[in-house]
Order: structure tokens, then C-alpha cells, then sequence
């Protein structure tokens, strides 16, 4: 079962020194629309073809979040993966929708995951 993290602890990990690498694993428009600061795109159907890209180290902390506690994208791109090796995976359950409904900012644009 992947681990589940808070918007307060995630919050104080993109402050500190030792920030995860945050994914966003929604398809490009949602992406382009608004996403977390720092974020990179991930589509949760792609995460196979397109993490060894994203994130060279197995062992690199990652954070994957979608739209909100209802969307299963984030926990289907996490599940893949764990499966792939990478070995310090969470979801950031709440997602977009917990984020902007703190009052905390999204970026906009940004790169999208090229197509294939």
C-alpha cells in the first residue's frame, strides 16, 4: 500500500532542503490549466514509458497527486511505479482540489509529456 501524505507535510518538504520530486498525473490539459509549484507532468497511463526520463534515482523521493481524493490517477501512476523499482513513493491524496482550497498557488504551462 503507498504511503499517503498530508498538504502540511508536503508543504514543509517542498520548503526544506530535501524536496520530493512532485508529479502530476493527470492528462496535459489539466496540467496546462494548473498545477503545483515545481511540479512535473506524469499522465498516470504513461508512467512506464516516461519515469526512467523523469527520474533517473530509484530512490528518490516522489510525490504523485491528480485532482482530488476522489480521482484514482495519482494511487494508479504510484502502483506503477513502485512496480518499476522506485522505492520512496507517495500520493498527496487531496490533490489539487485540497491544495487550492488552502489558499495555496498553482503554476500554469509549463512542459507536458511529449507524445510518443
Amino acid at each position: 500500500m503507498t504511503a499517503i501524505v498530508t498538504r502540511e507535510e508536503l508543504e514543509a518538504e517542498l520548503a526544506g532542503p530535501r524536496r520530493p520530486v512532485l508529479l502530476e498525473a493527470l492528462p496535459p490539459r489539466y496540467f496546462l490549466e494548473g498545477h503545483l509549484p515545481s511540479a512535473k507532468h506524469l499522465p498516470h497511463d504513461r508512467v512506464g514509458e516516461l519515469a526512467p526520463r523523469l527520474i533517473a534515482e530509484k530512490a528518490t523521493a516522489i510525490v504523485v497527486y491528480c485532482a482530488s481524493d476522489t480521482c484514482q490517477n495519482s494511487h494508479i501512476a504510484a502502483r506503477t511505479l513502485e512496480s518499476l523499482g522506485y522505492a520512496n513513493v507517495r500520493v498527496y491524496a487531496g490533490g489539487k482540489k485540497d491544495w487550492t482550497e488552502a489558499g495555496l498557488p498553482l503554476e500554469t504551462g509549463g512542459p507536458v509529456a511529449a507524445a510518443a
